[in-house]
Order: structure tokens, then C-alpha cells, then sequence
């Protein structure tokens, strides 16, 4: 009877001991990151699976799971900036699960021209239990453009204006996320790779490119880091 007691304390403690790892040392890792030395690549902004890559027409996107097109500006919660090309592009979702980096990077060099936060009353899970399984520990890509949380969550938008494309990073907070802290400000100067928030817990990384003089480098299913993989290749624009 007390070996089998003290099996099962045994265990109880190991996983704790995994469980506290995980949440106060492993969660809150900071490696560093060595961007690619092309001034033409738009980087991941975050560790995590890209769940889905779409073309933005007339300033929206299609989305089958709701029956309708969404509106760029029901992501960010702001207008497009100024000097965007009006009302095209791309739309790349990164999901970044509780095991990824959840430190977010700029994706080019560039100004910073707005950063807009908005509170949400409450955020909604991002993903169900099926969908946690798969992305988390099988690492398959689910396509969760559309779902609630991605409309309704709390976020903060960064738009950045590099030398060949304007871009909007949207960071979305999950259910249990308790802030985003930013270590950026508006009118500030950013190198490739370099830290501009960090975001708790499971989370998403919208990107929005107001441009479509791209080469996209990245598929749905790929897995990034943040800072280091390429998504897209700015192009020179046409004349």
C-alpha cells in the first residue's frame, strides 16, 4: 500500500514539476533571433502555425465559415492607414500555441505609425479541444479565419511603414491572456527581428500587407519563428 502511495505522490510531483517548468521558465524563453539579410523579405512576426493565407479585394477578405466576406477593419478595429493601396493585399494567420516563443518581432525594417489597442469585455477561446490537440501537440493547421474570438478578442495593431510595403501586425489575446505588453511607441524606427510585444498564453498574429507586389514564400501548415522565417518577398512595383 505505500509503495503504491508513493508511486502516486511521485508522479503527482513530477508533473508538477513539469507544470511549473512550463509555465514560469519554458513560457517565457527569449532566444535570440538572427533575421536573413535581404531587405526584401516580410518575416513571421511570431512563432506558431500559419493557419491561413488569403487575398484581401476591396479591402476584404472571403470567408467561408461565416457566408461572407470579412472587412479587413473588423481585424484591426481601425481603418486602413493612409497611403495603404487602397483595399489590397494579403491576410496571413499565425496561431501561436502555448509551447511556441510568445515574444512578437517586427517583420521588416520600418516606421511606426500607429499602434492601436482595443479592450474586449470578455475574450472567447480561440480554438476548441479537437483543434487545441491538433495544433498544439499534433502541429496540424485548422482553418480559424472567422471564428468569434478573431473579430471580438482583445488586440493591438501595429501598422509599420517599410521602403516597399506598408503592413499591419494585429496581436489577438486569448481567453486567459491577461495583457499585451509592448515595448514599441509610435514614431519609433524598427529593425528586422526586433521584440515589440509580448503576448500570454495561446494566442494569434494577423498580418495584413497593403500591398500586392509580393512573392509569397509561405503555405498554410508551415511552421514559423518569429523574426527568422520568411513569409513574403516585397517586389519591385510595376510601372
Amino acid at each position: 500500500m505505500e509503495i503504491v502511495l508513493y508511486t502516486v505522490v511521485g508522479i503527482a510531483l513530477a508533473w508538477g514539476a513539469v507544470l511549473w517548468f512550463l509555465r514560469k521558465i519554458w513560457f517565457y524563453r527569449d532566444p535570440v533571433r538572427q533575421p536573413p539579410e535581404d531587405p526584401d523579405l516580410i518575416l513571421a512576426p511570431c512563432d506558431g502555425k500559419v493557419v491561413y493565407i488569403r487575398r484581401i479585394e476591396q479591402g476584404k477578405v472571403e470567408c467561408e465559415k461565416l457566408g461572407r466576406p470579412i472587412e479587413i477593419s473588423e481585424i484591426t478595429h481601425t481603418d486602413w492607414d493612409k497611403g495603404a493601396q487602397e483595399g489590397q493585399g494579403w491576410l496571413i494567420g499565425i496561431y501561436m500555441s502555448p509551447l511556441d516563443v510568445h515574444y512578437n518581432y517586427a517583420p521588416i525594417a520600418g516606421a511606426v505609425e500607429k499602434i492601436h489597442k482595443v479592450d474586449a469585455r470578455v475574450n472567447l477561446p480561440m480554438v476548441d479541444l479537437w483543434e487545441y490537440v491538433n495544433l498544439t501537440y499534433f502541429r496540424r493547421a485548422m482553418d480559424l479565419l472567422g471564428k468569434r474570438y478573431q473579430l471580438e478578442n482583445e488586440r493591438q495593431t501595429i501598422f509599420l511603414q517599410g521602403e516597399k510595403v506598408k503592413l499591419a501586425m494585429v496581436e489577438i489575446a486569448d481567453k486567459y491572456v491577461n495583457k499585451i505588453t509592448t515595448y514599441i511607441q509610435e514614431g519609433q524606427v524598427l529593425h528586422p527581428a526586433q521584440k515589440v510585444s509580448f503576448i500570454e498564453r495561446g494566442s494569434q498574429v494577423d498580418l495584413a500587407v497593403f500591398s500586392t507586389e509580393v512573392e509569397i514564400l509561405c503555405k498554410v501548415g508551415d511552421q514559423t519563428a518569429g523574426g527568422v522565417t520568411p513569409l513574403l518577398r516585397a517586389l519591385d512595383k510595376t510601372t
